[in-house]
């Protein structure tokens, strides 16, 4: 498979950052090695992950290799969304509306807000004590 030609995609969401592959195929999704099933056993996963080629309606035509670090699941599914929507995009151009009208191709720039001094967590105080 890697002495094919393929157009590629980076995906990021959070802390995770996914390298995505496109090969001509037949619909196979492989993460870090493993069947994209095994890494994802969320249903919710598995059709953000899906949903490029859905929306594209290019399910069953590109398999796609991905290799991802960082972050947890979501984040992880997220990033591979948004790799495989560009990696689409850079393979066909006249995919970029459909998926733009979706949101595939905006980055989420959400990321967790650091800790401060002197509160719990990055906003929340200690209680107020009046006496």
């Amino acid at each position: 498979m890697d002495e094919q030609a393929y157009v590629w995609g980076t995906g990021k969401r959070k802390c995770a950052i996914a390298r995505v592959r496109l090969f001509t195929g037949d619909g196979k999704i492989i993460v870090n090695g493993k069947p994209y099933q095994e890494v994802f056993p969320r249903l919710l996963h598995r059709q953000l992950i899906e949903a490029p080629s859905r929306v594209t309606e290019t399910t069953g035509k590109y398999d796609t290799i991905v290799k991802i670090g960082g972050g947890g699941l979501s984040g992880q599914a997220a990033a591979i969304q948004h790799g495989i929507a560009r990696a689409l995009v850079k393979q066909n151009e006249l995919f970029k509306s459909l998926l733009r009208q979706e949101g595939l191709l905006t980055r989420d720039a959400r990321v967790k807000e650091r800790k401060k001094y002197g509160l719990k967590r990055a906003r929340k105080a200690p209680q107020y004590t009046k006496r």
